[in-house]
């Protein structure tokens, strides 16, 4: 399997394993317990040899390489699960994910996820870099967010695509419902730290996310720790009298953990039906009349993955793919465009 090669970025010494969870590609899945381990194993390797002390502290611009094991044999088992594909060649594969299906298996879902389908669909031919219960997934969106994501089946495949969702050149769109709308003229949304608006009236948001400090299943924004995280946002429909919740475009830069509902979240304009960012949001009955109940009602975050666009990471052809809203999405939206009599 090819090496992993890093640099680590510019900035005060740091230990060896924070610095190294920090510099990795997010999109190569490893995991903080995995790199913990690979530096116990001798397998990354610094200017003078191996490296094996995690807490030894490490100064920027060191170029290391990550020796990575040939994949375990694969435990995670195959299962028919009915899969919506949008392409699919010998190097990768693209999904559209229902809501409601994990990626990869986890503690709690241990099975019926998107990994076993493409298990049985594909066969011995994914790309093992993930790891055990990972294989083929380059990137991944959250069990209740619907939408296009590329699994690649070959390792020449998985860092190819792995190297142009680090580089920021492979495009994300999603589409959500939220509340509240983006607003230029908004001093609040124009004093909030980490936002400015751009041409168009688009939002973009900088910050840095990491875990919430009391609940290690939420991201939280921070701006002196972190990964960077930039999500820019444009309002397509408002809706409401006032408005009161908007249709909105959002495009990542970068890509983290619930990177969309924790900017939007910290602009005060949550997804509706988040049940971990926006639980405390209500819709305004008196903005969107009969529309709140079906608001309320939502039973998910309404975030769906759109558009997905890359190169493919062997011919190098250009790739576009567009998912339309799915059936919950699409009904809620007609709710909202309803006139009140």
């Amino acid at each position: 399997m090819p090496d992993l090669f890093v640099t680590i970025p510019e900035g005060p010494p740091e230990r060896l394993d924070k610095a190294l969870a920090s510099a990795v590609p997010e999109d190569a899945a490893l995991s903080r317990s995995r790199l913990a381990r690979l530096i116990a194993d001798g397998a990354v390797i610094g200017p003078d040899g191996p490296m094996r002390d995690g807490k030894a502290r490490i100064t920027g611009g060191l170029d290391l390489r990550i020796i990575l094991p040939e994949p375990e044999p694969v435990e995670t088992r195959p299962q028919a699960i009915p899969l919506s594909i949008a392409y699919e060649d010998d190097d990768l594969i693209v999904i559209d994910k229902p809501a409601g299906m994990v990626v990869h298996p986890a503690p709690g879902s241990p099975d019926g996820t998107l990994v076993n389908a493409l298990l049985a669909h594909c066969g011995d031919s994914l790309s093992g870099i993930g790891g055990e219960r990972r294989p083929g997934i380059v990137h991944r969106i959250d069990k209740d967010t619907s939408g296009l994501l590329v699994a690649a089946k070959t390792d020449r495949a998985h860092h190819g695509l792995a190297a142009q969702f680090e580089a920021h050149t492979a495009a994300r769109r999603y589409l959500a419902l939220a509340h509240g709308v983006i607003d230029a003229a908004d001093a609040r949304l124009r004093g909030l730290p980490g936002t400015a608006f751009e041409d168009g009236g688009v939002l973009r948001i900088t910050t840095r996310l990491d875990r919430h400090a009391s609940d290690r299943q939420r991201q939280a924004v921070f701006f002196d720790r972190g990964r960077h995280a930039v999500t820019r946002a444009r309002m397509i429909e408002p809706f409401g009298t006032p408005p009161a919740a908007m249709l909105v475009e959002c495009r990542l830069e970068t890509g983290r953990t619930h990177q969309i509902r924790v900017h939007l979240t910290h602009c005060g304009l949550p997804l509706i039906g988040d049940p971990v960012y926006g639980g405390s949001r209500r819709a305004s009955v008196r903005s969107l009349g009969g529309a709140a109940a079906a608001v309320a009602a939502f039973p998910r975050q309404a975030l769906h993955a759109a558009h997905l666009g890359f190169a493919h990471p062997v011919t190098g052809a250009p790739l576009e793919f567009d998912s339309p809203l799915p059936a919950d999405m699409a009904a809620l939206l007609a709710v909202l465009r309803e006139p009140e009599p």
